[in-house]
């Protein structure tokens, strides 16, 4: 990835846990900015770099992905002092989405998506274990009439647990309540297409994306190579044969199926640092 430094922190997103901000970079980009001081830690930040690089790489559309350096002293005129303690906490490295100016949350019943695109979709977040793009919080924006995937911290729950990697990365996975599902995904189609794609040399490349300090005393990991090599052993035999083990079938109408305790803590919003909640926070449902 292309390493940027940030030169003036805009605004921040008050939608989910993570207080993603949007910033301005030396390289005269804007862009959307997760920090590695957020509550859901480095883990989220290399979820996204993984799962972003692969689908750029598969054809899939996701918001270029950077480096961001951040100095914490562009925090010190913030008037929210949760947006400064969250700059003081995440000098370093984070990563940016390019801001895509104008785009729209996705909404099925104002965009239409073919079967085609809506396998391909469904088919890769089949791999990646995304449980975080449901008919109740889709993760998509349409930007200039096309499709575009956004936000997958919440995606290969396996590296959570990495002694149990093999064993959860070889687990079904539950498309029934995905945003995509109402559009008949042709999955099978999209396996044909996608999986010969995912070679071991590519998910190498993908890893080698993610930076050496987000991956630093990993437990059980004597390198950060070895790091990167497990998410690549995880990954090469799902792509092969997910497509055999995906569920379509009636959507949750009344609740969210409950993820287990720690996702649940991780998709949780953000508390306020000061013990109180953060003005307008959203819950990853929508409501307030």
């Amino acid at each position: 990835m292309e390493e940027v430094v940030a030169t003036r922190y805009v605004t921040p997103l008050r939608e989910g846990g993570s207080l993603p901000g949007i910033v301005e970079a030396d390289d005269l980009g804007t862009y959307v900015m997760k920090f590695t001081g957020a509550g859901q830690g480095r883990k989220t930040l290399v979820a996204e770099v993984i799962c972003g690089q692969l689908a750029r790489r598969l054809g899939l559309r996701v918001p270029e992905l950077v480096a961001i350096r951040l100095d914490p002293v562009i925090g010190l005129s913030e008037p929210d002092q949760e947006v400064q303690e969250l700059l003081k906490a995440s000098g370093g490295l984070n990563l940016g989405m390019d801001f895509l100016p104008g785009s729209l949350g996705f909404d099925p019943l104002a965009y239409e998506v073919d079967p085609a695109e809506a396998g391909r979709v469904v088919w890769f977040d089949a791999v990646i274990n995304n449980v975080d793009r449901s008919w109740r919080n889709p993760n998509m924006l349409v930007w200039h009439g096309d499709l575009w995937l956004i936000d997958h911290g919440a995606t290969m729950i396996w590296h959570h647990n990495w002694p149990g990697a093999q064993t959860s990365a070889a687990k079904p996975y539950d498309a029934s309540d995905h945003a995509l599902a109402p559009f008949g995904p042709d999955i099978a189609a999209a396996a044909a297409e996608l999986a010969p794609l995912v070679t071991r040399e590519l998910l190498e490349g993908v890893a080698a994306d993610v930076p050496d300090e987000w991956l630093v005393d990993e437990p059980g990991f004597t390198s950060t190579d070895e790091v990167r090599a497990a998410y690549v052993e995880a990954l090469l035999p799902r792509a092969a044969t997910i497509h055999e083990r995906i569920t379509l079938g009636p959507r949750t109408e009344n609740r969210p199926q409950q993820p287990p305790g720690w996702l649940a803590e991780r998709l949780a919003p953000r508390p306020h640092l000061t013990g109180r909640p953060a003005d307008g926070a959203i819950e990853k449902d929508g409501t307030p």
